[in-house]
């Protein structure tokens, strides 16, 4: 019988489970999320090599004129050393684990979960996914606001394959795409942003500020993507006074 059940068990049936429980499931990037994690023995003994814990999104990634979805891992932590879980046993694991400043924000269609798993030798290895909501730094919050308060309404938020020059810690940016509904309705199409890197006291921005072009040779000058400038710059806690101000002259000198 035990044999059979061993058999079972390699193939996911009457195996260990794995549960993760948060403290919330809201978070702020930045943050150290805490809860635990556990584990629960089935219908017989299993050596259990490591219990791992990462924080996924997706983003698009662009083929061939083709769009395709691709999970990328943030962070991903060895929670223990291997362990043997006896039949029908309960572990309960307490945990911490920082959420990256690059964390996408929870927008438009982006999505972050967290992924428990348990590492187990010749067996279908059991996991648990959650998913929870990522809110901005103080400071990203500002900035997106200050945005906001020049007259620019959230269109989308989406995470993209980021161009090589533009990468960071992660092959994607979340760009956020606004559209003009004050003082530069009629002069743009739209603002693009995205968050090139953050800390807790600044923020690396690269705006792509899309000119509504006229006349002759408009045709061509969005064909060109002639009408599109590209601002890069870093937002400290030291703009936040002037924030509207500072965006308010970047933009000024692209139209």
């Amino acid at each position: 019988m035990s044999f059979f059940h061993k058999a079972l068990a390699s193939f996911g049936i009457g195996s260990a489970t794995v549960d993760t429980r948060l403290e919330k499931d809201t978070y702020r990037a930045g943050e150290v999320m805490r809860g635990e994690i556990i584990v629960r023995g089935g219908q017989v003994e299993q050596q259990v090599d490591s219990i791992y814990l990462s924080i996924n999104t997706t983003y698009v990634r662009e083929s061939n004129d083709h769009k395709h979805t691709e999970v990328a891992t943030l962070q991903k932590v060895k929670v223990t050393e291997p362990f043997t879980l006896a039949a029908s046993e309960e572990k309960v694991i307490p945990i911490s684990l920082t959420l990256p400043f690059e964390t996408p924000i929870s927008a438009g269609k982006t999505q972050v979960w967290i992924q428990t798993g348990l590492d187990i030798k010749n067996a279908v290895d059991p996991s648990d996914k959650d998913y929870i909501r990522v809110e901005p730094t103080s400071l990203a919050a500002q900035i997106l606001d200050a945005i906001g308060r020049l007259g620019f309404r959230l269109r989308e938020a989406e995470c993209e394959q980021a161009p090589a020059r533009f990468r960071g810690y992660y092959p994607f940016v979340q760009e956020f795409e606004f559209v003009p509904t004050g003082s530069f309705r009629g002069h743009l199409d739209e603002l693009e942003m995205v968050f090139l890197s953050q800390s807790n006291h600044s923020a690396e921005i690269l705006l792509q500020i899309d000119r509504k072009v006229r006349g002759i040779g408009s045709f061509f000058a969005e064909a060109l993507e002639m009408d599109e400038s590209y601002v890069r710059t870093t937002i400290t806690l030291h703009d936040l006074p002037t924030l509207p101000e500072k965006f308010q002259q970047i933009i000024s000198k692209h139209i």
